[in-house]
């Protein structure tokens, strides 16, 4: 017997799997290919407290090891979300994590105080990386003080564990790390996404209307390793990774440099079984190396 369940902000995972928002709807759109109840959470797509159009098309394209997208944080807002989304995820046995996004403080408070009484969220990651949208989103996780105020705001109001979710298009990780554990963040996830750019030589323009849009996929794995890396050894609350999962191999590779869970984004695009490959993987490593209990792993390099 392997023992894979982890502990985030009280919250014991079955597993440390869980995948990256907006890769997988808010889990019903991929529960045709995945069975939910094997995932140690579901993290839904961005809510914002209004419906949110995104950006203009084209909005996605392929990169060498990757893919760009500038969606928008295209989304319908937290009621159609409470009236739709969970119903359909408290059919299953996986905890519920909510990806929130908003273009004020006030407007991320709404929807945390919306969802700080509904028993179906287990907890709250609080999007304040995307590239993509103008304002607010990456402008809060950017500048010290507007995290550190976004992120004692938002436990201000409510009890749910608080997950802030952090770019790496900063100067150091590290110190912002520091900024969103000394205001009171439960956990911290990172990396989200790196500003990038592709022009479509033959029409000479950009290939995304909205001229950058955010990289991920395997080319930015290394980037993201050593960023969880630096975070991880910073700050003493959890840390959960992302940034070109694939394998479970990669999984145990974040998970070694510090990460306590992992997120699969961009390979649930390439591969809808991603997620419970990546688990097998992690099953089979610890088989074959004779690992007993996956905290063994946690940090241990």
């Amino acid at each position: 017997m392997i023992k894979t369940e982890v502990e985030i902000a009280g919250i014991k995972f079955k597993n440390p799997v869980m995948e990256g928002s907006g890769t997988f709807g808010s889990g019903m759109e991929y529960s045709e290919f995945v069975d939910l109840n094997k995932l140690g959470a579901v993290v839904t797509k961005g809510v914002a407290n209004v419906p949110w159009p995104g950006n203009p098309t084209p909005r996605v394209c392929e990169v060498y090891g990757g893919m760009l997208n500038a969606i928008g944080l295209q989304n319908p807002g937290i009621d159609v979300f409470m009236e739709r989304d969970l119903p359909f995820l408290e059919k299953y046995d996986t905890k519920v994590i909510v990806n929130v996004c908003g273009k004020s403080v006030s407007d991320y408070v709404e929807v945390c105080e919306k969802l700080s009484e509904d028993s179906r969220v287990d907890a709250l990651e609080i999007n304040v990386s995307c590239p993509n949208v103008k304002e607010g989103a990456i402008a809060f996780g950017t500048d010290k003080n507007a995290l550190d105020n976004i992120t004692r705001e938002i436990k201000a109001h409510t009890d749910k564990p608080v997950i802030m979710k952090l770019t790496p298009n900063v100067t150091d990780i590290s110190e912002m790390a520091k900024v969103a554990e000394a205001a009171g963040a439960d956990a911290i996830s990172l990396i989200n996404t790196i500003t990038g750019m592709k022009i479509d030589i033959e029409r000479r323009k950009f290939a995304l209307a909205n001229k950058t849009g955010g990289m991920s996929g395997p080319a930015i794995k290394p980037i993201a390793v050593r960023m969880v890396y630096q975070a991880s050894h910073a700050v003493k609350i959890p840390v959960i990774g992302m940034g070109g999962i694939a394998t479970g191999e990669d999984a145990i590779e974040f998970m070694m440099a510090g990460a306590t869970a992992v997120s699969v984004g961009m390979m649930n695009f390439v591969n809808p079984y991603a997620t419970i490959d990546v688990i097998k993987g992690i099953e089979d490593y610890m088989t074959r190396h004779g690992i007993e209990d996956i905290g063994e792993i946690i940090g241990c390099v």
